[in-house]
């Protein structure tokens, strides 16, 4: 019979060991500004911070935010938990990051879809050029509209958003000079997540006249959707396909790869470098629209793949885009 001190010593060790190894195990922690629901953003964030933390052995907690007050808790939550690098996204974790940053130099920061001026030595950046893609979607409807007036309707009027807003109509008053562009916004309490007051304003802009819509309102795109499933006019999404919801009415929409983003920036960030930034548009594969490429496309649901006349436009415009041929102006800073 072994001796039970023996074992109980070996147990001991072993315990030992196992805390040991879990204690030196890194913690990466995203941190949404919203409840994630169907936002197609925030998901694609979730699954960019958890393929991060499986390729570099780390655990990853999601903390969802309620409302503004609790972005600041869940940031803070996420530095008392001890996390080795703090993933955020979006604007309106720019104040935030800017506080508290400089008081955790042992944990990085990253912000994804945004970036703080002055920023400490621990915060990366990871930011796309959205514009480029909406100025295809411009093309796109520049060239399917009939009225010669189309619209789009986005969150909140911020200079970041009008990288979307402006994007499209610049794009549209290229393709077709006659065109009108109708820009909305959704305003309110919750401007990134209500589909009432997002659809509100689609049904007002159909019917000042606009036969095609883009929406860029996050979490308030169903309500748009909605509202071309009943008034009948064509609509262009963000983010991700989100052509399903609405197959007979929806032309393409933009394709922005959070997930690639952070996975890149992490990469860089455990690499060692200093101050990452990361800028990615059409040549970097971080944006594009649903229709640039044949694989997935016929499977796609989106009315583009049955329009060889506007594929082949926005391709031959993106080509340009991509190898600089064509410069697109950066609207949020001709705010």
């Amino acid at each position: 019979m072994k001796n039970p001190s023996i074992l109980a010593l070996a147990g001991a060790l072993l315990a030992s060991t196992a805390m040991g190894a879990q204690a030196q195990e890194k913690l990466f922690v995203y941190v949404s500004p919203d409840p994630i629901g169907v936002n197609a953003f925030l998901q694609m964030g979730q699954t960019g911070a958890e393929a991060a933390g499986e390729a570099f052995g780390a655990e990853v907690l999601t903390f969802e935010s309620a409302n503004a007050a609790a972005r600041r808790d869940n940031v803070e939550a996420a530095l008392n938990e001890g996390a080795d690098l703090i993933m955020v996204a979006g604007f309106e974790f720019n104040d935030i990051i800017t506080q508290l940053a400089p008081t955790a130099p042992d944990t990085q920061f990253l912000i994804v879809d945004q970036c703080i001026e002055n920023r400490p030595d621990n915060v990366h950046c990871a930011v796309f050029r959205e514009y480029e893609a909406t100025y295809l979607i411009g093309i796109a409807a520049g060239m399917l509209t009939e009225a010669n007036q189309v619209g789009v309707v986005s969150a909140l009027d911020i200079p970041f958003l009008h990288r979307y807003t402006d994007g499209y109509a610049m794009g549209a008053e290229a393709q077709n000079p006659d065109t009108e562009v109708d820009i909305r916004w959704v305003g309110g309490e919750n401007p990134f997540a209500d589909p009432v007051r997002a659809k509100e304003q689609a049904v007002a802009i159909h019917a000042a006249g606009s036969d095609v819509i883009f929406s860029s309102t996050s979490g308030g795109d169903f309500g748009v959707f909605e509202a071309a499933r009943e008034n009948d006019f064509l609509v262009f999404a963000v983010d991700v396909n989100l052509c399903p919801e609405a197959p007979e009415h929806m032309v393409s929409g933009t394709l922005k790869r959070v997930d690639t983003a952070i996975m890149t920036a992490v990469e860089a960030i455990e690499a060692g470098e200093p101050q990452v930034t990361l800028a990615l548009g059409l040549a970097e594969g971080g944006m594009s629209i649903i229709g640039l490429e044949d694989e997935g496309l016929a499977e796609s649901e989106c009315l583009i793949a049955d329009m060889p006349d506007v594929l082949e436009r926005v391709r031959e415009v993106a080509a340009e885009i991509s190898s600089g041929e064509l410069e697109i102006p950066d609207p949020m800073f001709a705010q």
